[in-house]
C-alpha cells in the first residue's frame, strides 16, 4: 500500500475507527485519543499489513490494543473526589419519626423521653410512678417497636 491510498484510507476509514471504539463503550475523548494513535501506528507500520483491503480491519485492531495497553497502565482504582459537602437531608430524623410512628401512644411517649435525654429516674419522678417500673415500660416499648420494624420489613404488604 502507497502512502498516498494509507491516505485516503484514513480519511474513509477514521471515522469507522472511532464508531468501533465507541460501540466497545470506550468515552469519546479516550476513543478519539486511541483512533489518532492507531492510524499514527499503521503509518509507521505500513510496511507489516498484508492485505490491502483489510487496512481498517487492521487498525481497528491495533485501535483497541493501543486501548488495552492504556487501561493497563492506569491504576486499578482510583480515590474518589472528597465533595466536601454534609447532605442536606437528616435521615436519622426521618428514621426516628417512621419508626414512633408505628408504635402505640404509650411506647411512643416513653420513647420520646428517652430520645429527649431524660434518665428514668427523673422520668419516674415526673410521671410519679416508681423507677423500676419505667425501666421495664422502656424496656418494652423499645421491643414492641424492634417488633413492629422487623415485621414491617418481612411482609411488603405491612408496608
Amino acid at each position: 500500500m502507497t502512502r498516498e491510498s494509507y491516505g485516503v484510507a484514513y480519511q474513509r476509514g477514521y471515522p469507522v475507527t472511532l464508531r468501533f471504539l465507541r460501540s466497545r463503550g470506550i468515552p469519546w475523548e479516550r476513543a478519539s485519543e486511541c483512533t489518532q494513535a492507531a492510524w499514527a501506528k499503521g503509518w509507521e507500520r505500513l510496511e507489516q499489513l498484508q492485505n490491502e483491503s483489510m487496512v481498517i480491519t487492521w487498525v481497528n485492531a491495533i485501535a483497541l490494543n493501543v486501548h488495552n495497553r492504556l487501561i493497563r497502565a492506569e491504576p486499578a482504582w482510583q480515590d474518589l473526589p472528597d465533595l466536601g459537602t454534609m447532605p442536606v437531608v437528616n435521615l436519622a430524623a426521618i428514621d426516628v419519626a417512621r419508626i414512633l410512628n408505628i408504635c402505640c401512644p404509650g411506647d411512643r411517649t416513653m420513647l420520646r423521653y428517652q430520645m429527649s435525654g431524660l434518665t428514668p429516674r427523673e422520668i419516674a419522678r415526673m410521671r410519679g410512678v416508681p423507677e423500676s417500673a419505667v425501666r421495664v415500660r422502656m424496656l418494652r416499648a423499645r421491643r414492641a417497636a424492634r417488633r413492629r420494624i422487623e415485621q414491617m420489613g418481612r411482609c411488603p404488604a405491612a408496608r
